[in-house]
């Protein structure tokens, strides 16, 4: 049974106030950002810092979130990796923004370019956007987005390709490990858990105040004592340690 109205009350106008302060938070740090790129003749390190330290933290704040971050020390942040992680809510986006101690780049959908600010500072960034309805014009991204790796970034991929929206985690789609190999990056499985209850995938923006941690698994190596592994063995390694960490294991 639905609580009575005037118990959803309180939460309404909280929610509202938290939009309110996402939005301006959001487009206030993203301006600064794009100045301080603009300014320093293109430099990204510092905008990508900026989100992480200043904008994230903010955030996951603002909701009433608290970030607990397991297994970083399986990680040398000085390689290059693909990270692979399941996908709750669009909060996971500043949960790995925090959680990674290094510059981070994402795959995006196609459609977050048209985003106001937020498409505008992905794009300054240099983040990779893919088409999901156009085969020709992914492979182009999947393209761009192994020279991004090459170049040294760390690339952040949600290979299920949309949030969950029951929890469960969806197979990997195989495209997004093509990166990977052309790039000769490690991938790095990522669990993310909680964020969907902080903030649901589907309805209106409604916030509660909760957990998210974020675990960190052993890279994966690109080949095997049979020899390289194919983008589908990749994606359906991926996937099982994913849940293997959502276990706990």
């Amino acid at each position: 049974m639905a609580p009575p109205a005037w118990r959803r009350w309180p939460w309404l106008a909280l929610n509202g106030v938290q939009l309110g302060f996402t939005l301006f938070w959001t487009a206030g740090w993203i301006c600064l950002a794009l100045l301080l790129h603009a300014l320093s003749g293109g430099a990204r390190r510092l905008p990508l810092r900026m989100a992480s330290r200043c904008w994230a933290p903010g955030l996951l704040g603002g909701a009433g979130a608290r970030l607990e971050v397991e297994g970083l020390e399986r990680v040398d942040w000085t390689r290059r990796y693909v990270l692979v992680a399941n996908h709750e809510s669009v909060i996971d986006i500043c949960a790995l923004f925090r959680a990674v101690p290094v510059p981070l780049h994402f795959l995006l959908k196609q459609e977050m370019a048209q985003v106001p600010f937020v498409g505008w500072y992905a794009r300054a960034m240099g983040m990779v956007f893919i088409p999901r309805d156009n085969r020709r014009a992914a492979t182009a991204s999947l393209r761009r987005a192994a020279d991004l790796v090459r170049g040294g970034a760390i690339l952040c991929v949600f290979p299920e390709g949309t949030r969950s929206r029951d929890g469960g985690v969806a197979p990997f789609k195989p495209g997004a490990f093509q990166a990977a190999i052309d790039a000769g990056a490690e991938v790095l499985p990522v669990a993310l858990e909680g964020a969907g209850a902080v903030l649901p995938p589907e309805g209106a923006f409604r916030v509660r105040p909760g957990t998210i941690r974020v675990r960190f698994g052993a890279p994966l190596p690109l080949a095997g004592a049979s020899g390289p592994y194919d983008r589908q063995a990749l994606a359906e390694r991926a996937r099982a340690a994913v849940l293997a960490l959502l276990r706990g294991a």
